[in-house]
């Protein structure tokens, strides 16, 4: 009887940590390029009072499928879904999205590089493109003082018009990745590479499915609010599950106590 107590513990723990979970993607329904989160449970190991297949007479007759029981769950992995957010136009000439799988490519102040999908760029004291923290995009590309109109193309072509010519700036290469999923989230919307991601391959949009660029845009989280109500609400209903499950234990420990 006592099992069911730990048995039922652990399912109320691994609910809390999925609460905490998709509350995490609730509060980032308005991050740009926002990518969800997902808890993955694993049943925990069994105990075998009879062992799958185990002899159970001396003819050589064998037991089809054993008696094991389950110590309970916990969550084995949580893991990013990439699917790609709503396009969400803001008429800002820096802000950028890709229609595709491909990453911006980022320089942190310590000189490694980091990757994001959030395309809200801005111009720093030196007219270089930057993130709002200020984070290098490379390649580097420097917009001069005095341009009159920025334009980026598709294909990731910076081009400025300075006194009635219009000059090319260079281009934003897009960095691709075998497992985007394996990618580790640093917060602010960076993510660094690692073994599991496969190192990044750069290449140039509308290549390799890196995707295309969309100026003026920028992609929003792929949060689906109804889905994440509903996730919440099942993950409180297998909670308070787990609990009656807890309850009923302690009265049933309760009669057998007062029998004895």
């Amino acid at each position: 009887m006592m099992q069911a107590l730990k048995i039922a513990a652990t399912g109320m723990v691994g609910q809390q940590l999925n609460v905490d979970i998709l509350a995490n993607n609730i509060s980032n329904l308005n991050t740009s390029a926002f990518k969800q989160s997902r808890a993955a449970f694993r049943d925990l190991v069994y105990q075998n009072r009879i062992a799958v297949g185990a002899a159970t007479s001396e003819t050589g007759t064998i037991s089809p499928s054993g008696a094991q029981f389950g110590l309970g769950t916990s969550i084995g992995a949580v893991y990013k879904i990439m699917n790609q957010g709503p396009m969400v136009n803001t008429d800002n000439p820096f802000d950028i999205g890709v229609q595709g799988r491909g990453w911006f490519v980022i320089t942190l102040p310590n000189g490694e590089n980091a990757y994001t999908r959030d395309g809200a760029f801005q111009l720093d004291q030196n007219g270089q493109i930057v993130t709002g923290d200020g984070y290098q995009l490379q390649p580097s590309i420097t917009v001069p003082a005095g341009v009159t109109n920025v334009t980026i193309s598709d294909l990731g072509v910076v081009t400025a018009t300075i006194n009635n010519t219009s000059t090319n700036l260079g281009t934003i290469t897009l960095a691709m990745f075998t497992n985007d999923g394996g990618l580790e989230a640093l917060g602010d919307n960076l993510f660094r590479e690692t073994e599991s991601s496969g190192p990044a391959v750069t290449t140039n949009p509308n290549e390799n499915g890196a995707g295309t660029i969309l100026q003026g845009f920028l992609e929003g989280s792929n949060v689906d609010p109804i889905k994440s109500i509903t996730d919440l609400i099942t993950a409180q209903r297998a909670y308070d599950l787990n609990s009656r499950v807890i309850t009923t234990s302690d009265e049933m420990l309760a009669t057998i106590a007062q029998m004895t």
